[in-house]
């Protein structure tokens, strides 16, 4: 699995190493999953947790060696419609090859979710949905 991880998903796991955000990670860093994200949804995540929980910025870097981070991909047109905001989300999901994009951003990626005949392929999913579906 090629999983792509939306900032708020790093923040919480960042946040936090007993939430299931943080458990999808070790547990797959230990099944040999593949970890993703981007340099504009990995900075989003350093600046929240700075702002929020300045400590967990530790587990943060901790975190990075199980994550790799891609430059964004902020050009090309997004074949779903979502805010420009989360466009370079998932424009960079794609070019990673990613099998899953897990995210909490309800609103925006909301109508997206577990539709990947829509998504390129790609399963959109809150981590709930992505352990249930385990």
């Amino acid at each position: 699995m090629r999983i792509f991880l939306d900032a708020n998903v790093l923040f919480s796991a960042a946040y936090d190493p007993r939430s299931s955000h943080y458990i999808i990670l070790l547990t797959g860093h230990e099944a040999g999953w593949v970890f993703i994200t981007c340099d504009w949804a990995w900075l989003e995540a350093e600046r929240n947790l700075f702002l929020k929980k300045p400590a967990a910025l530790h587990n943060l870097r901790i975190l990075s060696r199980w994550v790799e981070t891609i430059p964004a991909v902020t050009e090309g047109t997004c074949p779903i419609h979502l805010p420009n905001k989360d466009k370079p989300i998932f424009l960079s999901a794609v070019h990673a090859n990613a099998t899953h994009l897990l995210t909490g951003d309800y609103k925006d990626f909301g109508p997206h979710m577990n539709k990947p005949h829509k998504t390129q392929g790609i399963w959109i999913q809150s981590t709930a949905d992505f352990l249930n579906s385990l």
